[in-house]
């Protein structure tokens, strides 16, 4: 004991002044948290379960326990520096023992060098990873029926969001027109009070309502008139995620006076419970989404939706694995908990993914069947394909083109950037009424700053008939969603091809500016003396189904996945599964800010792996609700091997891709597009067989990583590296990746069978680079039993390019098991 005062002396003989900029840090400390500590202090019962299972945060000895450590925490740094130099903001004590705590940089590493702490990781940034779909996989006619119909699909199951909170009176989140929703006595969490209408956000459908921003407000980000102190959405994505997974069945999507749809989530009568820990314009902070992560799986959430990630890999830990948010994450897996993360949205670039850690169900984005596309048909008789979720223009009408630079009201205005269309009173109305007004599209929206909602606002004003945004020059990889819009409108880009031109190259931008500039006669200034360009826009409103789909999304983060922030590929195959996130029309917040394009809405068709994590979260809700005793590795591995990677007109899955022009093309897709593949919700409720793994698995999985000590792994997992699995590749995930295979490797696999006994016949297949073999060939399972098999990979020729491949078993009584298979062969 006197050698650790000596110690502790010794870093306060270094300094304790709060000099410098004070900063966020997450500091974990040693010593078991709630859901890991088997006993051995006095007077402290232990708190860990005997096995992965949820443990009961009410006990005295759970709440006993974290008292204890929570004033650890504060003894810590009031032993260390003086009141008034520091601020704590959370104490972590159910998944993680640990702190945050707004300090200098100085007082950091005298953290760093006190007795009994084991890291201190500066906070870092996260952001958001941004109708028809239940009809698409197959929920109204192949799942709800079996759960009791959509009023009882994912009953009693709890589903949290850590997110941009939600705006409760929305009618995807209402109760009153629902059967009562009674009370949920595992689920503890509670409900805030609104601070302006004294009200708590919650109804029954939404059971629980909290918000974190300590973290925020100490970094001076958090700003209460824009981002509500309160579980209020200030921004729109949250409650976009929690319709898409358990908004109510049947609700009208209603917009500038066209219905486009009826909304549900995927599962209508799971509970919602809200954890809001990400705002407007900064995204949030590490420390903030800790806290959530930590309150909802004490408060009893069976599932967890994470439509956020990192900015980018954060480099203060040795490896991707284990940093404090997926060791919190880890932790809440052995708590029972399934967590759904978005992918991230740096497609189609390999290496960009956000979520990495195989306790996780890493969730890439499709394109579904369902296709917004309108044309503008000109005067010359060329049709430019375009995007545009309108009306038409009067039928059998053409209307003459004005361009908004021609028709300024005063050319002292030039300085408000009038051919954008933001501002309706610099332009001339006599000019513009009754015509089609051309457009374009400024820097000012890509900052968001400009909407094509303020477009047609300004058309509408300025008596237009229609509207044309003509986008040149757009950045590389700028992907551009159709905006509904309440008068004839089109965007027009030059990244794509009309349909009138393919065989020229010309793009349809030319096209336009080209006859718009023929037609238009001007003076010896420049002045337009005569506007004799014409031209029709089309419906836009009806979308077009195409049996091309899914399709991995441009924008969907690719693999191969990366275990350090060198970017040395894991032998762990993500994403995991693919999910429909691409123009999901979903729940918005009215009073929210993140889209310009949705100001004052109650509905967005937004695009991003943001929607697709929310679409497997109520998936695993009614999984969930079906096996309720099946661990969050069972329902991933339900999901993963039941998936397809076949199209609607069965080919095998494509990726959008870009070319070296930038133009949109399509690719054959690989597992680092798509995982497994796309979700099938009526297989996984009966896969047959599972690919289970709890806590000891994913410890061996660390324990195996090279290049992570044991001493890393006992850090963040409070555990030690007592089981190895050889090579990490032996993870019993239900995918197969193998970054640097050299001569053979023999690679295994455990299944159990949830299914009655059944006997599958075992065989693989691999493009011819790599020779794989299965063993045994057969086997023969009773309900509940598990076998093992393994996969025999070797190299036959190096291309320096993995090669892709499966291993199916099928059943005697028709269930199909299928993993994805990756692997490059080195030559040593």
């Amino acid at each position: 004991m006197g050698e650790i005062w000596f110690s502790v002396v010794i870093v306060l003989l270094f300094g304790i002044l709060n000099v410098g900029k004070a900063e966020i840090y997450i500091v974990t400390v040693e010593g078991e948290p709630v859901i890991s500590y088997k006993g051995g202090i006095d007077g402290f019962e232990a708190t860990a379960a005997e096995s992965d299972e949820k443990i009961d945060t009410t006990s005295e000895s759970v709440t006993s326990y974290a008292q204890h450590l929570e004033k650890k925490h504060d003894m810590l740094l009031a032993l260390l520096f003086d009141r008034g130099t520091y601020k704590k903001i959370y104490s972590y004590r159910h998944l993680i023992n640990g702190f945050a705590a707004h300090i200098s940089h100085e007082q950091a590493e005298i953290l760093r060098r006190a007795p009994g702490v084991k890291s201190v990781e500066r906070d870092w940034k996260v952001k958001r990873l941004t109708t028809h779909t239940p009809q698409f996989l197959g929920l109204p006619t192949g799942v709800w029926p079996t759960g009791g119909g959509f009023d009882r699909a994912g009953e009693d199951i709890v589903i949290g969001f850590i997110d941009s909170g939600i705006y409760p009176h929305h009618p995807s989140f209402a109760s009153h027109n629902t059967e009562p929703y009674g009370p949920l006595p595992k689920y503890r969490g509670k409900c805030e009070i609104d601070p302006n209408t004294k009200k708590d956000y919650c109804n029954g459908k939404i059971i629980g309502a909290q918000h974190f921003a300590e973290a925020a407000k100490a970094a001076g980000s958090f700003n209460p008139a824009i981002d509500f102190d309160s579980p209020l959405d200030g921004d729109g994505h949250g409650s976009h995620t929690a319709a898409i997974a358990a908004g109510n069945n049947g609700i009208p999507v209603r917009m500038h006076g066209f219905e486009f749809g009826r909304a549900s989530g995927m599962a209508p009568r799971a509970r919602i419970a809200v954890y809001k820990a990400l705002y407007r314009l900064f995204g949030g902070f590490v420390a903030d989404v800790v806290a959530a992560i930590e309150q909802a799986v004490h408060d009893g959430v069976d599932i967890l939706n994470l439509s956020v990630g990192p900015n980018s890999p954060p480099a203060t830990t040795k490896t991707t694995f284990l940093n404090p948010f997926d060791a919190t994450l880890l932790s809440a897996v052995k708590a029972g908990v399934f967590i759904a993360q978005a992918a991230g949205n740096g497609g189609p670039f390999p290496k960009t993914l956000l979520s990495y850690s195989p306790w996780i169900a890493t969730v890439a984005a499709a394109v579904d069947d369902r296709r917004y596309k309108n044309h503008l048909t000109l005067g010359n008789g060329k049709v430019l394909a375009g995007l545009g979720l309108s009306p038409s223009t009067h039928p059998n009408r053409t209307f003459t083109m004005v361009a908004a630079n021609d028709v300024l009201l005063d050319s002292s205005v030039t300085k408000y950037s009038p051919a954008d269309c933001q501002r309706p009173e610099v332009l001339n109305k006599n000019l513009v009424e009754g015509n089609i007004l051309l457009c374009g599209h400024s820097f000012n929206f890509v900052v968001g700053t400009a909407s094509i909602k303020k477009v047609a606002e300004t058309a509408k004003a300025l008596g237009a008939a229609g509207f044309v945004l003509a986008v040149e020059n757009a950045s590389p990889g700028t992907k551009f969603d159709p905006v509904p819009v309440r008068i004839p409108g089109i965007l027009i880009t030059d990244v794509s091809m009309s349909m009138a031109s393919i065989n020229t190259l010309c793009t349809l931008l030319f096209e336009l500016v080209n006859y718009y500039n023929i037609t238009t006669s001007r003076d010896w200034t420049g002045r337009v003396k005569s506007f004799k360009s014409t031209g029709s826009i089309g419906n836009g409103l009806r979308p077009i189904l195409h049996k091309s789909a899914p399709q991995v999304a441009v924008f969907s983060a690719r693999g191969p996945n990366i275990k350090d922030y060198s970017f040395q590929d894991a032998d762990l195959l993500k994403p995991d599964i693919l999910a429909p996130g691409s123009l999901i029309w979903a729940a918005w917040a009215p009073n929210g800010t993140d889209e310009a394009n949705y100001c004052g809405e109650g509905f967005a068709l937004i695009s991003g792996t943001s929607m697709a994590a929310p679409h497997i979260a109520g998936i695993a809700a009614l999984i969930k609700q079906h096996h309720p005793h099946w661990s969050p590795a069972a329902i991933k591995s339900a999901l993963m091997t039941t998936s397809s990677t076949i199209d609607r007109a069965e080919r095998p899955l494509q990726a959008q891709q870009y070319s070296g022009s930038e133009t949109l093309m399509l690719v054959p897709a690989t597992p680092f597009d798509y995982g497994s593949g796309h979700v099938n919700p009526r297989a996984a409720l009966d896969p047959g067989l599972i690919f289970d793994a709890g806590y000891q698995d994913f410890l061996g999985f660390l324990c195996t990583v090279p290049g992570i000590d044991a001493h890393e792994i006992k850090k963040f997992t409070h555990s030690p590296c007592n089981y190895t699995l050889g090579h990490p590749s032996n993870f019993n995930s239900p995918s197969i990746a193998a970054s640097h295979l050299v001569g053979t490797q023999i690679i295994t696999r455990t299944v159990t069978n949830v299914a009655e006994e059944e006997t599958y016949v075992v065989t693989a297949r691999m493009a011819p680079e790599i020779a794989i073999e299965t063993n045994p060939p057969a086997m023969t399972l009773r309900h509940g039993a598990s076998r093992k098999f393994t996969v025999t990979l070797t190299v036959r020729s190096v291309t320096g390019a993995y090669s892709f491949g499966e291993v199916l078993l099928k059943g005697s009584r028709g269930h199909k098991v299928r993993i994805p298979v990756a692997a490059m062969g080195y030559d040593r």
